[in-house]
């Protein structure tokens, strides 16, 4: 198998740290209620769910944010294919990986096929229901490489302080090409610039409350076509 670069990480409890940006990799909080507030309610999920909806997602990270979506697609109960594709730089081990989702025991039956992917070097898991792909590398280049077009865009990655390369105006262009018509997005930042390279990229943005400490998010959506 293919040899991927990992994250450096320290640790605070069980939860990951990311010491090349020094933030953590979900909140310290309830990382799994942060995903649901942020990324499943601020794109309209599970609500929106349809056969082969598509999902893309900046930084995968423990894979939280995915399990939260693949264990929402199944309470839904919605026939067909969810589909979920990733772009990350580094693309953590499965030992670190199995660690940090340890604490959302309630994810375990979806964790243990990406756990055993990772564990076989692989960045993909197909499974009736669900087919992810995780995109190894610069964003900046493999966004704008992408064939696909995304119903929902879970924008995640470390703080734009710490993480600017995630956030550049031509990244969340890049993003906006490849969102279908009456797709969204949504982050768990309410920077000012980040709102204002959303809106300079097509979308209509709006600021909501955020989860926990963060006092606001941001959502945005692509127009629909007029009927």
């Amino acid at each position: 198998m293919a040899s991927h670069q990992h994250p450096e990480l320290s640790w605070r409890g069980n939860v990951p740290i990311a010491t090349r940006f020094e933030d953590p990799y979900f909140s310290l909080e309830d990382g799994l209620a942060e995903t649901g507030h942020v990324f499943l309610a601020g794109n309209g999920l599970p609500a929106r769910f349809e056969d082969e909806f598509q999902v893309a997602e900046l930084g995968f990270g423990t894979g939280l944010n995915f399990l939260a979506t693949w264990a929402a697609w199944v309470a839904s109960g919605k026939p067909g294919t969810l589909r979920f594709t990733s772009f990350e730089l580094f693309p953590m081990a499965a030992d670190d990986m199995a660690r940090a989702l340890s604490v959302f025991p309630t994810l375990a039956e979806f964790a243990a096929p990406l756990l055993a992917a990772r564990g076989e070097g692989r960045l993909s898991v197909r499974t009736p229901g669900v087919v992810l792909e995780i995109i190894e590398g610069d964003a900046r280049q493999s966004v704008p490489a992408w064939d696909g077009l995304a119903d929902a865009w879970y924008l995640d990655g470390f703080a734009p302080a710490r993480n600017p390369e995630l956030w550049e105006p031509e990244l969340l262009h890049a993003v906006a090409r490849h969102t279908a018509p009456c797709g969204t997005a949504a982050t768990y930042s309410a920077a000012g610039a980040i709102r204002r390279g959303l809106a300079e990229a097509g979308f209509e943005v709006e600021r909501r409350p955020g989860f926990g400490r963060k006092r606001h998010m941001t959502v945005a959506r692509m127009a629909c076509p007029r009927s």
